[in-house]
């Protein structure tokens, strides 16, 4: 199993994997997670440990504190593959990768081609992820009624291209993290890159 948490800064995305049973994430660079240019992340900011079937996140008392999925962490969280953490302004995604399941199967979720989207889906999913490409903090996927605005359409519209995606990424379930969930399986599928969401040509 290939764990490891994507760190996600202006100048693109960098993959740490996650190997032992603690890995400490802070601006110290004694840290496992080294983030060294985020004056908003504490010395030794959070950690992530490893309880053998699951992975945890706990926060280190920090000053700006832990966010995942856009909750600030109070004691100790379950870590799901997807899961989108915050330390100071800095975004990770934390994955897993198991490659003896994906051998087994016929269909893998993470090498399947991206699903045809029409050119106004592609359009809904840059203004959805154009706020990760931020190093604001706390940046969360683009509210319904923001990707309205970007597009000069109703939020009516927004909601029923996001529901026309949900179904064609497989996000049929009804959690309150789907939009999160959709705009981290786009930049997963390689259907939008940093600099396209910077708007750099």
């Amino acid at each position: 199993m290939l764990v490891y948490l994507e760190i996600w800064r202006p100048s693109g995305v960098r993959p740490v994997a996650l190997k032992g049973e603690r890995i400490t994430i802070g601006a110290d660079p004694s840290s496992d997670v080294y983030i060294a240019d985020d004056g908003a992340v504490s010395g030794l900011h959070a950690v992530v440990e490893n309880y053998g079937a699951r992975w945890t996140v706990r926060d280190l008392g920090s000053r700006n504190g832990t966010q995942v999925n856009g909750e600030r962490v109070l004691g100790e969280r379950a870590l799901r593959p997807g899961d989108e953490l915050r330390v100071g302004s800095t975004r990770l995604v934390f994955r897993e990768h198991d490659a003896d399941r994906e051998s087994r199967n016929t269909r893998v979720l993470a090498h399947d081609p991206p699903p045809d989207l029409t050119r106004r889906e592609r359009d809904v999913l840059r203004a959805l992820c154009r706020p990760l490409a931020s190093s604001d903090p706390f940046t969360q996927p683009a509210s319904i009624k923001a990707i309205a605005n970007e597009l000069v359409v109703t939020e009516a519209a927004v909601k029923q291209h996001l529901l026309h995606l949900y179904d064609k990424f497989g996000l049929t379930d009804q959690s309150q993290n789907r939009r999160v969930r959709l705009a981290n399986e786009t930049i997963l599928r390689g259907l939008l890159d940093p600099t396209e969401l910077r708007g750099e040509s």
